[in-house]
């Protein structure tokens, strides 16, 4: 499994605006794709005062990571880069799962 994680740092003065339209509009949008199975939307707890997010896409295979940056992810980036035009800083991460524990 693959484990695709964007973290967002988002200015405090428009993030209520943003988890919207993440929950709204990005994330489904993502999700519609058909590249992943789930996804998270998670709160960063960090720094004082700084507003910081992590949202996660877990999908089967490399072949459906790989779909989804070459044929979905330049398009839904830029989006989301035009809507919130100097009011964020992002880093995405690719994570090969090796194993899974649960309680």
């Amino acid at each position: 499994m693959i484990l695709y994680n964007v973290t967002v740092s988002i200015d405090a003065r428009i993030h209520e605006e943003w988890l919207d339209w993440m929950k709204t509009k990005h994330i489904p949008d993502v999700m519609a794709t058909g590249c992943f199975i789930e996804s998270r939307l998670s709160r960063i707890h960090g720094e004082e005062g700084e507003l910081s997010f992590a949202i996660s896409y877990l999908c089967k295979t490399q072949e459906e990571y790989d779909t989804y940056i070459r044929e979905y992810a330049v398009e839904l980036q830029q989006e989301h880069a035009q809507k919130f035009t100097d009011k964020f800083a992002a880093f995405r991460t690719m994570l090969t799962v090796l194993e899974e524990f649960s309680a």
